[in-house]
């Protein structure tokens, strides 16, 4: 079938992007699903500094390539072997596809999915197939998902059906944002109620984050960003202390504004001053979590006697630390219960004509989660 997607066939190409247009709505072929994979029609797909990172060549990625990785839609079409869905499921899609049969997957760490790690990388989907093409053209997908297009073939282990009574806009929220935030949190960190905690990076994850930081009963959550918008709203969602970098001319001055330091430090920022500051903020004993992705050559100089003398615990949290389809069900549930308001996240809605302007809005630094809405 012949659909709208967005392309990008350069990376690094410079700001604004309304202008340079990295990113072309071209009109291109997609096939029908294979054995394992679904057809989708995307109804909601947010923007993430995961996509950015590719755009501006952080994350370098083979090309041409499809872009989009967080997205919510209805089941259209199944291949061949898939039992678990049906035509009029609606689904959010997950970025890593899981094997299910690898050590990583047997372990109970599907993030780590070896062969999901290698079908990315390689632009396919889990089998190793490529669904999307340009005339003669192969075109690459991003993450198993690309759905900065109208439809989307996907592997089965891409996604995780979920109820009808969310809306696609909310529903796209849980693919990654919130899948990761509240997943380092509750997952990776396994925060407690009475333990404290320090967010820096109030973007889709990082909010998220703070937003199960506060579910968990975390008594001091403290929110750090460079935006006076976002440390006001981060208050209103439970965070018990605000920091704006900007204002700090010491360590101790950033102590003092957090009320001490915490039992675990978030870097949701992908960079490394924003790791640098969640490692200042986590107290002697405590732990320092990233989920961010900056550049593949950005390092942090870890003082190796501090942490042994403090014993300091360094973790990584990549899809949250969790099995996604358990963990997109239960914070659906969650949110459907009020006691995870993630609707308070939504930022603008572009439409895909739009989408080098959308970009642009979240580089800015200002945007919530701005996402692609796609008509009927």
């Amino acid at each position: 079938m012949k659909i709208r997607a967005a392309v990008l066939r350069e990376m690094g190409l410079p700001a604004p992007y309304a202008q340079s247009k990295p990113i072309k709505i071209e009109q291109i072929e997609l096939d029908p699903p294979g054995e394992g994979e679904i057809l989708v029609k995307i109804k909601v797909a947010g923007l993430c500094h995961s996509d950015l990172s590719v755009i501006n060549g952080d994350r370098p990625r083979g090309l041409p390539l499809v872009l989009g990785h967080e997205s919510s839609g209805n089941v259209v079409e199944v291949g061949q072997g898939v039992v678990d869905f049906a035509p009029g499921d609606h689904i959010v899609t997950d970025f890593v596809p899981t094997c299910g049969h690898c050590v990583s997957c047997r372990e109970g760490r599907p993030a780590l999915c070896e062969p999901g790690a290698q079908a990315n990388g390689q632009g396919s989907l889990l089998g190793g197939a490529r669904r999307l093409h340009a005339g003669q053209e192969a075109l690459n997908h991003h993450v198993g998902v690309s759905c900065f297009a109208e439809y989307a073939v996907v592997s089965q282990r891409s996604c995780t059906k979920i109820m009808r009574e969310i809306s696609h806009r909310e529903a796209a929220l849980f693919g990654c944002a919130v899948l990761t935030g509240a997943g380092a949190v509750i997952n990776r960190a396994n925060i407690r109620l009475g333990q404290t905690a320090a967010v820096v990076g109030l973007g889709g994850v990082g909010l998220s984050a703070l937003l199960a930081a506060a579910a968990a009963g975390a008594r001091r959550i403290v929110a750090v960003d460079l935006s006076k918008e976002k440390l006001e709203l981060a208050k209103s969602l439970g965070a018990t202390h605000a920091v704006n970098p900007k204002e700090i001319g010491s360590d101790a001055d950033l102590l003092a504004a957090a009320g001490g330091p915490v039992d675990f430090g978030f870097d949701m920022a992908g960079a490394v001053a924003a790791f640098e500051t969640a490692y200042k903020l986590t107290r002697r004993g405590g732990t320092t979590i990233t989920s961010g992705l900056p550049h593949p050559n950005a390092r942090f100089a870890l003082p190796l006697a501090q942490m042994v003398g403090e014993e300091r615990d360094i973790r990584g949290s990549y899809l949250g630390s969790g099995v996604p389809s358990t963990d997109i069900t239960r914070y659906v549930d969650l949110y459907l219960k009020g006691r995870l308001p993630v609707n308070r996240l939504l930022g603008q809605a572009f439409t895909l004509d739009q989408i080098n302007a959308g970009f642009d809005h979240l580089a800015s630094g200002t945007s919530l989660r701005d996402c692609i809405v796609f008509g009927d």
